[in-house]
C-alpha cells in the first residue's frame, strides 16, 4: 500500500516547485505546461484521498469525508478555472502571466491543505496562505481599484483569521493539561467538554466572525464582495466558490466539535441570525446593483446565508447545507465564467450598458439563462432540492418566523436576479459602452453547460454514494 505520508509530502513539494517554476519562467508555453501538469497532479492526489478516507497523516491532516468532498469540487473547478484563465491572460505580458499562474497554483495548494487540516493552527497557516495568493490574483489587472481591493482584502482577512484563532486560544488558556494545548480537532473536543460554556460561546463567535471573511457571511462580507468584483472572472469564480468553502469548513468543524456541549442552541441562534442578516443585506444591495459581477458577488452572500441558516436549523438542514454548498460552487463558477464572456461580447460589466446579449452571443445568453434557473433554485435546478430541504427543516423545527422571513427575502432576491439577467439577455442597452467588443468562441461556453448540467442532474437523481457521503458527514451531529 502506498504510504499516505509520502504522498502528502510529495503533493506539497510538487505544489511548491510548480509555483516557483511558474513564477520565475517567462515562457508562456512552459508556464501553461506546468499549470496543466499541476492540475492533473491535484486530480491524482484527490483520487488518492478517496482511497484513504479517514486516515490521519502526521497528526496535522485528516482525510475526512467533508474535506475530501470539497477537495473534489476544487479539483473539478481547478480544471475549468485554469482553462478560462489561459483565455483571460493570453495577451498579458510574460511577467504578469507567470505571476498569475504561480499565485493560482499556490492558492489551489493552500485550499487543499485547509480542507484536510486537522487542527486550528494548521487551518490558520493555510488560510493565511490563501489570503496572500488571492491578493496577488486580485491585483492582476494593476488598476487603482484593484490595488485598493487587494490591500483591503489582506487587512480584513488577516484580522479575521486572527480573531478566529484568538477564540480558540482563549479556550486553551482555560486548560491546565499541557497535552491538550496542541489544538488538534481531537484535543478541542476534550477542551470543550471541560471548558466553561461562556468560554465556548466566546470562542464560537470569534471563529464565526473571523472565518466569515472567507465564507463571505455577514458581518465580514464586504471584503469578499469587493474581491469578486475586481478580480479576473476566472478568479472571481474560484474565490466565490472553493475559497468560500474553506471558510464554511472551518466554521463547520468548530460547530461540529461544540455541538455535543450545552451551547448548541446558542450556536444555532447565532448562525440563523447571521444567515438572515446575510440574506437581508444581499437582497438590499442586489436590488440596486448596477455592476454585473457585483450582482453575482451579492448572490454568493445570499447563498452563504442560506447555508448558515440550514446549519443552524439542524436536522435535515444539515444535509441541505452540505448539498447547497456543493451545488452553489458548481453554479456560481459557471455564472462567473459566463459574465467574463459577456464582458468581451458587450464590452462592459455595467448593467445600464449591457443588453441584447441573445442576439450578440446566443450560446452565452442561453448559458446565462440556465445558470439563472440554477442559482435561483427554480426547477430543474438541484439547488431547489437543498432549499426545499431547508424549508422542510424549518417546518419540522417549528421555526415559522424564520420561514416567513427567509421566504420573503428570497422573493426579493429572485426579483433582483430575474430583472437584471433578463435585461442583459433580451433588452437593449440603456447607454452605449465605449469599450472594445470581442467575439467569443462558442466552445468556451461548454464548461458552463457541463457545470450546470451537473446541478440539474442532482435535481432528478442523487446517486446513493453521494447521499451516503453527506449522511456520513452529518452523522455525528445532533439529530
Amino acid at each position: 500500500m502506498i504510504d499516505a505520508e509520502k504522498i502528502l509530502i510529495l503533493f506539497f513539494g510538487v505544489s511548491l516547485l510548480a509555483a516557483i517554476f511558474a513564477g520565475v519562467s517567462r515562457q508562456k508555453v512552459i508556464v501553461r505546461a506546468i499549470t496543466l501538469l499541476y492540475v492533473f497532479v491535484h486530480l491524482s492526489f484527490t483520487t488518492f484521498c478517496w482511497f484513504h478516507l479517514g486516515e490521519t497523516v502526521f497528526d496535522f491532516f485528516t482525510l475526512d469525508h467533508l474535506g475530501v468532498l470539497l477537495l473534489s469540487v476544487l479539483s473539478l473547478l481547478s480544471l475549468t478555472t485554469v482553462y478560462h484563465g489561459f483565455i483571460y491572460v493570453k495577451n498579458d505580458p510574460p511577467r504578469h502571466y507567470s505571476i498569475y499562474h504561480a499565485a493560482l497554483i499556490a492558492l489551489i495548494a493552500a485550499m487543499s491543505g485547509a480542507y484536510l487540516a486537522n487542527g486550528m493552527t494548521t487551518v490558520w497557516i493555510f488560510v493565511e496562505a490563501t489570503t496572500l495568493a488571492v491578493a496577488a490574483l486580485i491585483y492582476h489587472d494593476r488598476t487603482a481599484i484593484a490595488l485598493e481591493a487587494t490591500w483591503k482584502y489582506i487587512f480584513v482577512c488577516s484580522v479575521g483569521i486572527a480573531l478566529a484563532y484568538l477564540g480558540i486560544l482563549f479556550l486553551g488558556f482555560t486548560v491546565h493539561d499541557t497535552r491538550l494545548l496542541h489544538l488538534s480537532f481531537t484535543n478541542i473536543t476534550a477542551i470543550a467538554k471541560m471548558a466553561n460554556p461562556l468560554y465556548l460561546k466566546i470562542a464560537f463567535v470569534f471563529v464565526l466572525v473571523g472565518y466569515s471573511t472567507k465564507m463571505g457571511l455577514f458581518p465580514m462580507h464586504t471584503v469578499t464582495v469587493d474581491a469578486h468584483t475586481v478580480a479576473p472572472p476566472p478568479i472571481s469564480a474560484f474565490i466565490s466558490t472553493t475559497l468560500m468553502n474553506v471558510g464554511f469548513l472551518a466554521i463547520f468543524r468548530i460547530y461540529a466539535l461544540f455541538s455535543a456541549t450545552t451551547i448548541l442552541p446558542f450556536m444555532n441562534h447565532v448562525l440563523m441570525l447571521s444567515g438572515i442578516l446575510s440574506l437581508l443585506v444581499s437582497a438590499g444591495y442586489m436590488l440596486k446593483a448596477k455592476h454585473n459581477k457585483r450582482m453575482l458577488a451579492y448572490s454568493s452572500l445570499e447563498n452563504m446565508g442560506i447555508v448558515a441558516i440550514a446549519l443552524g436549523i439542524g436536522g435535515i438542514g444539515y444535509y441541505a447545507a452540505i448539498l447547497h454548498i456543493v451545488l452553489h460552487s458548481l453554479t456560481k463558477a459557471g455564472l462567473f465564467y459566463q459574465i467574463g464572456q459577456s464582458y468581451k461580447v458587450m464590452g462592459t460589466y455595467q448593467l445600464d450598458e449591457s443588453g441584447n446579449y441573445m442576439n450578440l452571443y446566443p450560446a452565452g445568453a442561453t448559458a446565462l439563462l440556465v445558470g439563472l434557473l440554477c442559482i435561483t433554485a427554480i426547477p430543474p435546478s438541484g439547488m431547489f432540492i437543498s432549499e426545499l430541504y431547508l424549508l422542510k427543516a424549518m417546518v419540522h423545527g417549528k421555526y415559522y418566523v424564520y420561514l416567513i422571513i427567509t421566504s420573503l427575502i428570497l422573493c426579493f432576491v429572485l426579483y433582483a436576479l430575474l430583472t437584471r439577467v433578463l435585461h442583459i439577455v433580451f433588452s437593449q442597452p440603456r447607454t452605449i459602452p465605449a469599450h472594445i467588443k470581442e467575439k467569443v468562441n462558442p466552445w468556451q461556453t461548454v464548461t458552463q453547460y457541463f457545470l450546470f448540467s451537473l446541478v440539474i442532474f442532482v435535481c432528478f437523481v442523487q446517486p446513493a454514494p453521494f447521499r451516503t457521503l453527506i449522511e456520513t458527514i452529518i452523522d455525528t451531529l445532533p439529530k
